[in-house]
């Protein structure tokens, strides 16, 4: 139960990148621009699980995450000449991303994700309460709106701030503090059973 506390709470504290990180990215960046394919490819081994992670969180299919990362870093590939060296990498790939996600839903009818019967589905008697708990979280998460759940996962599971979350999504600061905080209300809302919040 705290880890969810936890987790919902981190929207708040959760740092940015370290500058140790930004000045490896900094290099790879300039070396990619170059033309050297290997540091283009240590780009994508140092970034790709976290595209890959927040394009699953979006898509809630593994197929079309693992499509959608490699169109996000083919273009990445063509677009490097773009990008700032001083800007942050992951912020810039993750608002390529959510692009190519976008252009995918708008091509398809968009697969409904589990509803809560599938997400609770098991046998009661051997799940614990922890896993009961990752699972009613999870299906609040997906129950958040589209672009506030964004939002939120940009927040808690890529560490970006606000005002990286702001360039990713290309909202007014403010619009970003509030998406993530009635976020966090809502999830607290729905988990407040699971959290002791009821009587």
């Amino acid at each position: 139960m705290r880890l969810v506390s936890a987790a919902i709470d981190r929207v708040d504290v959760a740092g940015s990148p370290e500058e140790d990180g930004r000045e490896v990215d900094r290099s790879l960046l300039v070396g990619a621009r170059a033309g050297d394919h290997g540091q283009f490819r240590a780009i994508f081994d140092r970034h790709g699980p976290s595209v890959r992670r927040f394009l699953r969180d979006l898509f809630r299919e593994s197929d079309a995450a693992d499509e959608a990362t490699q169109e996000t870093f083919v273009r990445a590939h063509t677009r490097l000449c773009t990008l700032r060296e001083d800007a942050k990498l992951l912020p810039w790939l993750l608002g390529i991303a959510r692009h190519v996600f976008h252009e995918t839903l708008r091509r398809r009818k968009p697969r409904p994700g589990p509803d809560a019967a599938e997400v609770a589905a098991g046998n009661p008697e051997s799940m614990l309460i922890d896993r009961e708990l990752d699972h009613a979280f999870a299906g609040a998460v997906r129950r958040l709106p589209e672009d506030r759940r964004t939002a939120f996962l940009l927040r808690i599971e890529h560490g970006l701030d606000y005002d990286e979350i702001r360039g990713v999504l290309g909202w007014s600061l403010a619009k970003v503090k509030n998406e993530i905080h009635r976020a966090r209300l809502q999830l607290r809302d729905e988990l407040d059973e699971h959290l002791g919040g009821r009587k």
